[in-house]
């Protein structure tokens, strides 16, 4: 784990690269929400975020997210994103540990996710995941069928569709990404004007690409490495 310094160092670099892009992209950068991703990190890199106000937090998988959870002394303080792939058999895990599930891919597991939410006693916020850049190795929705899923989480009561995720592929070249993530923000927009207001959060860029990202309307960017170095085990 890197020292809070270089932690310090690292954020004060990316602050200013989104800075600058969101000048660029004639955008406000205050309205730009840093996830700060601490997959495979450590248990202090919470701590170590907060310390910095990074107030919003992404992980993977549900083991680390509860382990880290229970050595954590602030969750209240913090905003905590899913932002790997959800199975069917780990929906209640993730309704009780996270605030923003930003990878649902299916109808199957929307309602799942209302169904467990109801018993719960939760009003689940979520992003629907599309696969723009149709990816084979990628999760997500193909970019006909959001549109109707969309639609689906404004008949359930325990939803509420907050924005839409995307992780293009890797091997594409700038100008393929940018179209990639300006054709995510318009099926964003459509979402958010025609079927469900709430729905104003675009979650995509990280590390190797955020300032792409955010030139084609991205409001939330995914940053691990840039952050906190090289990733290791995870082991708390």
């Amino acid at each position: 784990m890197i020292s809070s310094s270089q932690l310090n160092k690292n954020l004060c670099l990316i602050q200013s690269k989104i800075q600058s892009a969101a000048k660029k992209a004639g955008r406000q950068a205050e309205k730009i929400t840093l996830v700060a991703v601490t997959k495979t990190f450590p248990c202090e890199a919470w701590n170590k975020a907060l310390e910095l106000k990074l107030t919003t937090i992404g992980e993977s998988k549900i083991q680390e997210a509860e382990n880290k959870t229970k050595k954590f002394n602030y969750r209240r303080q913090i905003e905590l994103h899913f932002i790997g792939h959800l199975q069917g058999n780990k929906v209640r895990k993730a309704i009780n540990l996270f605030d923003i599930i930003q990878t649902i891919d299916s109808i199957k597991l929307l309602k799942k996710i209302n169904k467990i939410s109801q018993e719960e006693n939760k009003i689940q916020k979520i992003f629907l995941q599309i696969n723009t850049g149709k990816d084979p190795q990628k999760h997500g929705l193909n970019t006909e069928d959001v549109f109707s899923l969309a639609r689906e989480t404004t008949l359930m009561s325990n939803i509420v569709l907050k924005g839409i995720m995307t992780i293009p592929p890797k091997d594409v070249t700038e100008k393929q990404k940018r179209t990639i993530y300006n054709k995510t923000r318009r099926i964003k927009d459509k979402i958010q004007q025609f079927i469900e207001s709430e729905c104003k959060y675009l979650s995509m860029g990280m590390s190797n690409d955020f300032e792409i990202a955010i030139k084609e309307g991205a409001t939330h960017i995914r940053i691990g490495s840039a952050l906190f170095g090289e990733r290791s085990s995870g082991q708390c």
